[in-house]
């Protein structure tokens, strides 16, 4: 709670808006904390979702027309059965993020 009021004191006339979203929401923004730092890392990283993202639009930028939603769906999924070949790659540190993971939702998880 120190941190907070300390976060409010530093930000709160810069950024008015986030200070009291934080402060607003504490309760529901803690249980972010709780986790380990390798955990609240998986969390927050969105680089793969951003990546996939601009894949997709790549590919329907250059198309402004489609002769039927079910085109663009079929373009869409084909582009992700495409992508999805390279989603092999070990996300680096998985192991230890899901051996935490293990521990705290042992009634949820299951070891491979």
């Amino acid at each position: 709670m120190d941190a907070l009021a300390q976060l409010e004191e530093q930000w709160v006339k810069q950024y008015p808006t986030m200070a009291n979203s934080w402060l607003s929401n504490w309760e529901q923004l803690s249980n972010y904390f709780k986790y380990p730092e390798d955990i609240r890392r998986r969390i927050y990283t969105t680089n793969p979702i951003e990546s996939f993202h601009s894949q997709l639009r790549k590919v329907t930028k250059t198309k402004r027309v489609f002769p039927s939603d079910m085109a663009l769906l079929k373009l869409l999924y084909l582009v992700q059965h495409n992508l999805s070949r390279k989603w092999d790659t070990p996300v680096n540190g998985w192991n230890l993020t899901y051996s935490q993971l293990l521990i705290i939702f042992e009634d949820r998880l299951t070891h491979p």
